[in-house]
């Protein structure tokens, strides 16, 4: 027998809507800004600003020709450097303490210049002009808005803390031009990485493995080791970067193998990056440390190159060329001098500050002060300083800057603000690890362009805001354009104490906002 036939539904069954992801299955292929030419016009326009500001009156003030503040160590180093080979012998200095290439950056501009102040400052003004650049392609990099890097250059340009670093002979302008130039280098490896899982997903190449994809040569992440090794070679706190963007790099891969659909997102960090990412943030930077001390091992009179069966035995407990080990001593000579100067031990300065206050310049560095017989104040003396302080109306804000960019980071999973964190962070959190010994402002100068980058991403936030209408980014417009106004008003007001020229001492009263300042 046959079945009888089905009877039809009284009612027709609704149709199934389609499957519909949640987000694109693919991520959207940006890769960078698009508007290259004009990109390009604005930087150049920025850094011609920048030009102005950091050269304008370079070699003054000194100290009756002579360097000031911590100039005093390092441009006479740079000095010998230019006459000597190359190396510092000369231990009459004291305070040889430091690696060598940022006095090797200030001969050079001695070499050109002679020695006086224009000399010993022009590299590092040279190079706070191209810090400036850096910062507004970087911005724009990340935050994909012109506009928003301009504004970021804007800001830059008018930080104290940035303005007096690169027109002073210190360390800290070349420390902070190396670091931020890898940060940079680091922005475009992220957005090389995407792109090149990108063709790899459309040719289907990403389900090859459950590791993700291969990315091949990464020549910006080795760039940016180069870079990286800069910034230890001339001071040691440049290890720290080394160990916060190599977790920074390894968490980009993560997040671009998880975008792209790898099975197995972490473990094919482990498999495919850790080992390249060690060899270009770790080991690269080490090897360049060491290239930097070419002029020492080539050198027979450099201090401390011969220690081998002088101050330290001739066997040692794992065979190393001797100078390597003759190597190893001047650098724990060096580090001892630092680690010996703590407050415990009575080493007290009166500009020295602690890092919880270095977030908002509370407590800033006067570098120099002339107030006998300088003309131009009628019958009073006239005040000349150079302070290194930063620029209040971006300086307070930093707690709120700060609080804001944790929370993109954390709830928005914003990268961006994850990003510049990472960075200002590893200028400051690791200075928390020995509180006790002596501390400046200055050390904060690393910490000065990533605030800027921040504030930059906030004011793009307002900028383009989700929901627009004439009215509304007409007021966004407003408030942006004040706020920069303010910054570079407050920069203008600030500008005789940053650069020594001569005030009344009314007027200096007047400049010293904070009684801390003093």
């Amino acid at each position: 027998m046959t079945a009888p036939p089905r009877e039809a539904p009284l009612v027709a069954e609704e149709p199934r809507a389609p499957m519909v992801s949640a987000g694109p299955l693919v991520p959207i292929p940006d890769f960078g800004p698009v508007d290259r030419v004009r990109g390009w016009i604005v930087t150049a326009a920025i850094t011609v600003l920048a030009v102005v500001t950091r050269f304008i009156n370079l070699g003054s003030p000194t100290d009756g020709g002579t360097p000031i503040f911590d100039e005093k160590h390092y441009a006479p180093q740079g000095w010998q450097v230019l006459n000597n080979h190359g190396v510092e012998d000369n231990p009459g200095f004291g305070l040889v303490v430091h690696p060598p290439v940022g006095k090797q950056l200030i001969a050079v501009g001695e070499a050109v210049f002679g020695y006086n102040g224009f000399g010993w400052r022009f590299t590092g003004a040279l190079l706070g002009v191209v810090l400036v650049a850096l910062v507004v392609r970087i911005v724009r990099r990340i935050s994909r808005s012109t506009l928003v890097g301009a504004i970021a250059g804007l800001l830059i340009i008018c930080d104290g803390v940035s303005f007096v670093t690169a027109r002073t002979a210190l360390l800290d302008g070349f420390l902070t031009f190396f670091v931020v130039a890898a940060f940079g280098a680091l922005m475009v490896d992220r957005d090389q990485v995407r792109e090149r899982m990108h063709i790899a997903f459309l040719e289907g190449r990403s389900a090859d493995t459950v590791w993700g994809a291969r990315l091949g040569v990464r020549w910006w992440r080795f760039g940016a080791g180069v870079l990286l090794g800069l910034a230890c070679a001339t001071k040691w706190s440049g290890l720290y970067f080394v160990l916060f963007f190599t977790a920074m790099s390894l968490a980009f891969d993560v997040a671009a193998r998880r975008q792209y659909q790898a099975p197995r997102p972490w473990l094919g960090t482990v498999r495919r990056d850790l080992v390249p990412a060690g060899y270009a943030l770790v080991l690269i930077p080490f090897a360049v440390y060491l290239a930097s001390y070419a002029p020492w091992f080539a050198s027979e009179t450099a201090i401390d190159r011969h220690e081998v069966g002088r101050s330290i035995g001739a066997d040692s407990v794992v065979p190393l060329p001797d100078a390597i080990r003759s190597l190893w001593h001047y650098t724990a000579k060096a580090f001892h001098f630092h680690a010996g100067l703590t407050n415990a031990a009575g080493n007290h300065h009166p500009w020295e500050s602690k890092p919880w206050s270095w977030p908002m310049s509370l407590r800033p560095v006067l570098y120099a002060i002339d107030q006998q017989d300088v003309p131009g104040c009628g019958a009073h003396s006239c005040v000349k300083a150079v302070m290194l302080v930063g620029t209040p109306a971006m300086w307070w804000l930093a707690v709120l800057v700060l609080a804001y960019a944790a929370w993109r980071m954390l709830v928005r999973r914003d990268w961006r603000y994850a990003a510049v964190l990472v960075g200002y962070c590893a200028g400051w959190l690791p200075w928390f690890a020995d509180i006790d010994r002596q501390m400046y402002f200055f050390y904060a100068a690393t910490m000065a362009p990533f605030l800027v980058m921040a504030i930059a991403l906030i004011l793009g936030d307002i900028l383009y805001h989700p929901v627009q209408g004439y009215e509304r980014r007409t007021l966004g417009l407003i408030v942006v354009s004040c706020y920069v106004a303010l910054v570079a008003t407050n920069f203008a007001w600030l500008f005789p104490v940053l650069t020594g020229l001569p005030i009344s001492q009314q007027t200096w009263n007047m400049e010293m906002w904070l009684p801390s300042w003093r």
